[in-house]
């Protein structure tokens, strides 16, 4: 007999007023969509575990071993990498604002990439657009689109390599760009839409459409090579499918909840599991979690219940943790470091799996303040300068040790409207009004 199923009602926060002095603490009167339709989906009504939800104190003798940080000048990849892991960056901790640009774009931005001395920015009417840092100008503007479609707004998926973005759509497009040349080299319209970030491998270009479907591209003329139907659900949810590329393998987590490893010397699958955990398993049942991390001969995938570390050799699961990475982890040497769906900060060990320490971020905020305990609303987490920092909605950053201790907090004095990236040990961002900002 199918389990019943009951909409989620997410509240990660209660109702409580800012705090006079920081101002730090959410306003709850104002609910973050984003946030809101992360874990809305349906989910069966018992599960199977508890939630991990404990503090957990980190041993007095233990030490990090990590890595010094490392340069970086580029940001191709919306998830930075091809296993769409981050470094631990280097940064100049000045905390002053060295640049801002004029407003670059009056709608929403989707994507924010960078190659040489250019930021590339993608819109939701469908702009591309290409800013030089080093000139201070719009150097090119692409809008690729019929006027048909102008009041349709577009999720883009881009890669860029060599000064071609590649761009993938909503609409079923698949086209790729020359920004130096202001010249679009070929498009083709596959008519399902594209569910997927893009990968390049060699002369693949690998993207996902809506039905699951995995396809190699010719990156040269966007033709298909091959293609690998896996599972299709019925119900679209809002979890986008993921691709991770490591050296000649590439790995897929689906809407289904599957995870495939792909021998990209032969297009052939050479292994998979499923990690939707519902004792309901059926093309209609959604699978929720984040993207796919990869470090040496381990992956992490957070589900909408678990977090998995899995060796990537041959899809055993070493560990499994019910706790739910609700942004990206950082995946750090033998370490990650989480942010729970309750508000925890863990630290755990890749090897063993044991949880290194386990902090109630709200209750470190409060106590870092001397002042009642209320929530944050979390944007993005990073490793800089072999630190900690957590980035909030409200454009606030936490400062830690990798003991996890706060050692600042820090309000940006231009608020984040994207992601920030890390280029040439400076923040990237676009405020709230789209203007470039370099915070140094």
């Amino acid at each position: 007999m199918k389990l019943f199923y009951a909409l989620i009602i997410l509240i990660f926060f209660q109702n409580c007023s800012f705090d006079n002095k920081s101002g730090i603490w959410k306003n709850t009167q104002t609910k973050s969509v984003e946030e809101n339709n992360l874990f809305k989906e349906f989910e069966t009504l018992k599960s199977s575990e508890q939630e991990f939800n404990k503090k957990v104190n980190l041993k007095k003798n233990f030490k990090f071993k990590i890595k010094k940080p490392s340069d970086n000048y580029n940001w191709k990849d919306i998830f930075y990498s091809e296993n769409n892991n981050y470094k631990n960056f280097k940064y100049n901790e000045l905390n002053q604002i060295i640049f801002t640009s004029k407003k670059i774009t009056k709608y929403k931005v989707n994507n924010l990439l960078f190659e040489d001395t250019n930021l590339i920015i993608s819109d939701v009417k469908g702009n591309i657009i290409i800013f030089s840092v080093s000139d201070n100008k719009i150097i090119s503007k692409l809008n690729f689109y019929k006027k048909k479609y102008k009041k349709i707004n577009k999720i883009l998926n881009l890669i860029v390599e060599n000064n071609i973005i590649y761009i993938s759509d909503n609409l079923g497009y698949l086209y790729a760009y020359n920004y130096k040349k202001n010249k679009i080299i070929w498009a083709k319209n596959y008519k399902i839409p594209f569910r997927s970030n893009l990968k390049i491998y060699n002369n693949f270009l690998i993207a996902s459409d809506q039905n699951n479907n995995l396809i190699f591209y010719n990156k040269n003329d966007g033709t298909i090579k091959k293609s690998i139907p896996t599972e299709e659900t019925i119900i679209k949810n809002n979890f986008v499918n993921n691709l991770s590329l490591f050296e000649e393998t590439l790995y897929f987590l689906n809407t289904y909840g599957s995870l495939y490893s792909i021998d990209l010397s032969t297009s052939r699958i050479s292994w998979f599991i499923n990690l939707n955990r519902s004792l309901d398993l059926n093309p209609s049942n959604l699978f929720n979690g984040n993207e796919i991390i990869g470090l040496k001969n381990k992956l992490i995938v957070s589900s909408d219940q678990f977090t998995y570390v899995i060796n990537r050799n041959n899809g055993s699961i070493t560990h499994k943790k019910n706790y739910v990475s609700i942004i990206k982890p950082i995946l750090i040497d033998d370490y990650i470091f989480s942010i729970s769906k309750n508000n925890l900060l863990i630290a755990m060990n890749l090897s063993t799996g044991e949880i290194i320490y386990s902090y109630d971020i709200n209750q470190k905020i409060a106590n870092f303040l001397n002042t009642k305990k209320h929530k944050v609303e979390f944007k993005k987490i990073m490793l800089l300068n072999n630190k900690i920092f957590i980035f909030l909605k409200n454009s606030y950053v936490i400062k830690l040790n990798l003991r996890g201790e706060i050692e600042s907090l820090l309000k940006l004095s231009s608020k984040l409207n994207t992601d920030p990236i890390v280029i040439n040990s400076s923040l990237l961002y676009l405020n709230q009004k789209n203007k470039l900002t370099i915070f140094n």
